[in-house]
């Protein structure tokens, strides 16, 4: 998109138009299926994941095996996870924006994170027999290194200048 000239999109419109190079007429067919098949696929996933992760910080039962009657709290966090991705589909905010603001937030997030479980599956103690080779474990450090300078990287353009 930067080659032709595309440096900012601010509609789904655009985004569409934005694939008319590679996709011809049918680019706004294509950005429909992927956007309508990204939100099947994420909607469930973030409210799950949410629900899970708040059960386990409560200590709470949660599975989504579980009947809603066993698991209530589980069951309340789902649905408040798909009310909250609502009401936001429903704001003045721009998605577009929401999308590459998440984004963001979930890059400059994951370089923790990814340092956290690379300190935690290099332990013998925590892990067992279950703890990392030594192959994997450079692989992760390269994989949290390289995220990282992508993040310091998107922080030095943006905010230097």
């Amino acid at each position: 998109m930067h080659a032709h000239g595309i440096t900012q999109i601010d509609t789904a419109e655009q985004a569409a138009e934005a694939l008319r190079p590679l996709a011809g007429p049918l680019a706004f067919l294509l950005f429909s299926l992927g956007i309508i098949g990204t939100g099947l696929l994420a909607v469930p996933v973030l409210a799950g994941s949410a629900a899970y992760a708040v059960a386990e910080s409560f200590g709470w039962r949660g599975s989504l095996e579980l009947p809603a009657r066993l698991a209530p709290g589980f069951y309340l966090i789902v649905a408040a996870a798909t009310i909250a991705g609502l009401v936001a589909a429903l704001t003045p905010l721009n998605p577009i924006r929401m999308l590459f603001w998440s984004a963001v937030v979930n890059g400059v997030v994951a370089v923790p994170l990814m340092a956290g479980m690379m300190i935690v599956v290099a332990n013998r103690k925590i892990m067992g027999a279950f703890a990392a080779s030594r192959l994997l474990m450079i692989g992760g450090w390269a994989a949290t290194a390289l995220m990282g300078a992508v993040v310091a990287a998107m922080l030095l353009a943006n905010f230097a200048g």
